[in-house]
């Protein structure tokens, strides 16, 4: 019996969803040359059957009465400079929970399908990152569950993707703001939570990974409170790393963690030196057509905020001394 009424649930939400992709929507698109339009927490899928870069943010839309929504929204490129957009990619449809906060949307590939890790919020709910799903990069992504992924009691934001040993984790960010009071070193957090196969729920308990106050760039806020924001895990010379930000002493500091056990549950470290402290972060990784390994994110963090992209490794020779910023 509860079988069927989960299923009967989500069966619900998507011809919801489907209903509120249909209805009028005002997001006028136009071309932009990559230093034109202004972004936060960028993420790009390069989808090899096209040949175009994705890249998604958050962006609002006006319904037929003229009032504006937040929503999700994507442009696409052929050679990363030269792009056309934005398009919606996720319309919430009426009733949806969350109303304000559409906050840092990223798209991975699994099992064959595209899914949306995105964070919300609302007046009755607290900030979550809920996954949606969609059959191809341009949407419309639907959602797979009734709320967010990440517990409900925490204040949560930048889900990401990871797969181990053929299981599902949520990475994301237990906010700082849920840490304003406390001994010293306390601070946001990185955690992982096991995913069902479907990613449409959690399987178990969140585990921390590491907290704020471990990155030795950090600089401690009011109250003793850590930054955490944007985690990306890769990859690269056999090593598990973690792309993330926090509130260095130059702006916004992008920096590199690694995995010890090379295993999701670590133990994790912080490498010494930042990738990016010049006020900007909220970085990911991705390969480019022609092979080449860019990283991406948004700086200044304050002011006129674009995309960036470092190409190259990140670490060991070329840390800092990176070999070309577009």
């Amino acid at each position: 019996m509860l079988r069927i009424s989960k299923l009967f649930v989500l069966s619900v939400l998507c011809v919801i969803g489907l209903f509120a992709q249909e209805q009028v929507v005002d997001m006028p698109s136009r071309k932009w040359t990559r230093r034109e339009f202004l972004t936060r927490d960028p993420f790009i899928v390069a989808w090899e059957k096209n040949q175009t870069y994705y890249l998604y943010k958050s962006a609002s839309y006006k319904d037929a009465e003229g009032k504006n929504h937040p929503c999700f929204a994507y442009l696409k490129s052929k050679d990363l400079e030269e792009w056309e957009g934005p398009f919606p990619a996720f319309i919430p449809p009426k009733g949806f929970w969350a109303t304000k906060d559409f906050w840092a949307p990223e798209v991975h590939e699994y099992k064959g399908k595209f899914y949306m890790f995105c964070t919300m919020n609302s007046d009755t709910r607290k900030r979550g990152t809920q996954i949606l799903r969609a059959d191809t990069p341009e949407g419309p992504f639907l959602p797979i569950s009734e709320f967010p992924q990440t517990p409900a009691d925490w204040l949560c934001l930048d889900g990401t993707l990871w797969v181990e040993d053929g299981k599902p984790y949520m990475v994301f960010c237990h906010e700082w703001l849920d840490f304003r009071t406390g001994p010293k070193g306390m601070g946001g957090t990185i955690d992982a939570i096991p995913l069902t196969d479907d990613l449409s729920a959690a399987a178990g308990e969140s585990f921390m990974l590491f907290r704020g106050s471990d990155a030795p760039w950090n600089r401690n806020r009011a109250n003793q409170t850590y930054v955490t924001d944007g985690p990306f895990l890769f990859k690269e010379d056999g090593q598990l790393r973690m792309l993330w930000t926090t509130g260095g002493w130059a702006g916004y500091t992008t920096l590199v963690a690694y995995s010890e056990s090379g295993k999701l549950a670590g133990p994790w470290k912080q490498y010494d030196e930042p990738v990016y402290m010049n006020d900007g972060g909220h970085a990911m990784r991705f390969k480019t057509f022609d092979g080449k390994m860019m990283t991406t994110m948004h700086a200044p963090n304050g002011g006129a905020t674009r995309v960036i992209m470092i190409e190259g490794p990140i670490l060991g020779n070329d840390i800092i001394r990176i070999k070309k910023v577009r």
